[in-house]
């Protein structure tokens, strides 16, 4: 997706309607959805390639232009005539978001950029790579068939898989590595409804049901202020949130998946899987708008909270 801002101040009622006058002062265009967790990923060090449909549109173009500029690869991204790319166009006054203006397709990939999509993730997977996330928006790229095909590829392969899902296909994640939904994700994606308590057991009733559909190996579910949950067979730990203040959540679940992949190659328990992707998490949520992690600052608080 493309994240573009525009960025100007208020200081009068427009004649016409009763909506504030922006004047505008700057345009910003980033990468957004799961662009931004590629460029987590760079940020840590990472080498990132993104596999998704775009329009074959100006919107598209820059796009590309920005992940050229981030050197993040682009083999992976199939331009379609039949889409739109997605565009979030953000309107910023006086440190205010006014409006938020939605441009895209959401219904599903046709069957020949499918195809495509696929082939692309194939000759990808055969050149050899480490681990594959799953970023879900529900915007019609992820069908039930393709996540199956690329989960039998990567199994093939030995290629871990790591899934920040959505509803619409929540429960097509089979066997795969680690999932991270939050918890209002795991509620619609299960249909069931509880009072969080960690101490109920409503919660991790949810998450063995989850578990005995998907079969996956480790549950990381966020829980916003309550912190983070993580399960590996019969050991759990629950987190704590790190006390913070707070300028906007947009794009903290990015940054949770790709750390927590990152993690995960590095081959750490998973009570430390969930300590540092839940600092990171709430570090970039100190910041106005979707921001990637900084590897340095990242370190710095896993020393001072962690004692490592």
């Amino acid at each position: 997706m493309l994240d573009a801002y525009r960025i100007g101040k208020v200081s009068r009622i427009s004649p016409e309607a009763p909506v504030p006058v922006v004047l505008l002062e700057e345009e910003d265009n980033r990468i957004g959805g799961a662009g931004n967790v590629a460029l987590n990923l760079i940020a840590l060090g990472a080498k990132a390639t993104v596999c998704s449909v775009i329009g074959d549109d100006d919107a598209g173009k820059t796009l590309i232009q920005l992940f050229e500029k981030n050197t993040i690869s682009t083999k992976g991204i199939k331009t379609s005539k039949d889409r739109k790319t997605t565009v979030k166009t953000r309107v910023i006054a006086n440190h205010q978001q006014l409006l938020r203006i939605d441009a895209e397709s959401t219904e599903s990939i046709n069957e020949e950029d499918s195809k495509m999509l696929l082939m692309h993730i194939t000759d990808l997977i055969h050149e050899g790579v480490d681990a594959i996330i799953f970023e879900d928006y529900n915007k019609g790229i992820l069908s039930e068939n393709i996540i199956g095909k690329i989960i039998s590829l990567a199994k093939e392969h030995q290629i871990p898989t790591c899934v920040d899902p959505k509803k619409d296909n929540f429960l097509s994640y089979k066997g795969v590595d680690l999932f991270k939904p939050n918890l209002k994700e795991l509620k619609e994606g299960l249909n069931i409804e509880f009072a969080f308590d960690k101490d109920a057991p409503d919660f991790i009733n949810a998450v063995k049901s989850l578990e005995g559909i998907l079969q996956n190996n480790i549950s990381l579910i966020t829980l916003s202020e309550n912190g983070v949950f993580i399960k590996k067979a019969n050991t759990q730990h629950f987190l704590p949130a790190h006390i913070r203040n707070i300028s906007d959540v947009s794009g903290a679940g990015d940054t949770v998946i790709s750390v927590a992949c990152l993690c995960l190659l590095a081959d750490l328990p998973i009570e430390e899987i969930a300590a540092i992707s839940n600092i990171a998490g709430g570090m970039v949520c100190e910041y106005s708008g979707v921001v990637s992690i900084k590897k340095e600052a990242l370190l710095n608080e896993i020393h001072e909270l962690l004692g490592e």
